[in-house]
């Protein structure tokens, strides 16, 4: 991404994705639920810790390669689900994950994405992760495990905090998932985003592919986000983990695990790793923090299961906080979100160099020569201000 855009941290690259994407695609990526509490404890929870810096210990720049999920990993993030990428940026999809491969690390596409797991494979590649939403038609879930399968893909995440969908006060505003097809205010909220809508001429109008031989769902992006955010399973329970568990061979995430029990449980289910989320603020109005609930979630299912995290991170302080309480890696949302709909790939890679480089500089200040240091060091690399001793 050029640095004439002067974008020198996720904050700029989410002003210039404000300026550059109708205000219904800005909103949804950037809203959260009700009074977006959530989504705001989010953020500021992580200024409760303060790194410990030493002096005088690490000659060279820190290492930032790990492994999480049973692959290597160039840094101890990755790019996490996100819905309709492309309509962000044209080809959405296909550019995040090629970002991904390029600074390797993995990408978890979205069950609401424009482009498919299996064209993602085959015109893509790298290190590909597959989100399932649970509809209430079992074979259609089939359906996306099956082309999960057939994509090669090796990790399937299961989210479990969206049985329903929350108020999302402002979708409702603009009519997201309840507009499905584009009327005269739309088109002229899109109209003031001319470098957008060529974008998208150029692309061609989007749908998602997953549905594409399912008529139910509709046609058109717009028809098709909303019915399937209406079909999600509201019944479901543990016992699905466990016919999921049965039916994936492969690592099994549980994603949406806010409650120590519930981690014990999935953990008990079967899952290989469970992600501490919020879905991002955007479910549950005055949940706790995910940085916050990390650490009893790590004392309750033991030290060798893997936990990632998402939520609120823009900075590369905020992952290395994550890292000493305990969690395996990162998921990034709205962070590369933003750059995506800022400058395509570019803007990608770009909240991917920005928040290598604040981890770098950061472990470095801290006497850390590498992520694994990090993790081993643990909580004495931190403390606890609202307690004032060690995490």
């Amino acid at each position: 991404m050029s640095n004439k855009s002067g974008a020198v941290n996720v904050s700029d690259l989410r002003s210039l994705a404000k300026s550059r994407l109708p205000k219904i695609f800005f909103d949804y990526i950037d809203g959260a639920a009700f009074s977006e509490t959530t989504a705001v404890r989010n953020r500021s929870d992580f200024e409760r810790f303060a790194l410990v810096q030493k002096t005088l210990r690490v000659k060279d720049m820190p290492s930032l390669k790990t492994t999480f999920l049973g692959a290597e990993s160039g840094l101890p993030f990755m790019l996490g689900p996100v819905g309709f990428l492309g309509l962000y940026r044209g080809g959405g999809e296909r550019l995040a994950a090629a970002a991904a491969k390029a600074k390797k690390i993995p990408l978890c596409l979205s069950t609401f994405s424009i482009a498919s797991i299996g064209t993602l494979r085959r015109q893509v590649g790298g290190n590909l992760h597959f989100q399932l939403y649970m509809d209430r038609d079992r074979s259609f879930v089939e359906h996306l495990i099956d082309a999960a399968l057939a994509a090669q893909t090796e990790v399937l995440y299961l989210t479990v905090d969206t049985s329903v969908t929350s108020i999302r006060e402002k979708d409702l505003r603009n009519g997201f998932r309840a507009v499905t097809r584009l009327n005269a205010p739309l088109l002229f909220s899109m109209m003031q985003r001319p470098r957008w809508c060529l974008d998208m001429l150029r692309h061609g109008s989007p749908s998602v592919e997953a549905v594409e031989n399912y008529p139910e769902y509709g046609k058109g992006v717009l028809e098709q986000a909303s019915n399937l955010s209406g079909r999600l399973d509201a019944s479901l329970t543990w016992e699905d983990l466990s016919w999921l568990r049965e039916r994936w061979a492969g690592r099994l995430v549980v994603k949406g695990i806010l409650s120590p029990d519930d981690a014990k449980r999935a953990q008990e289910c079967g899952a290989d790793a469970v992600v501490v989320s919020n879905h991002g603020g955007r479910q549950l109005d005055f949940a706790n923090s995910t940085i916050a609930a990390l650490p009893a979630i790590r004392s309750a299912v033991g030290p060798d299961f893997e936990i990632l995290i998402d939520g609120g991170f823009r900075r590369g302080s905020e992952i290395v906080i994550a890292l000493a309480l305990g969690a395996s890696g990162v998921l990034l949302g709205r962070a590369y979100a933003f750059g995506l709909a800022a400058a395509g790939q570019d803007g990608v890679e770009k909240a991917i160099d920005i928040l290598a480089t604040e981890i770098s500089i950061t472990l470095k200040l801290m006497g850390i020569a590498s992520i694994a240091e990090l993790q081993e060091g643990g909580t004495d690399n931190l403390i606890d201000r609202a307690y004032g001793f060690n995490a």
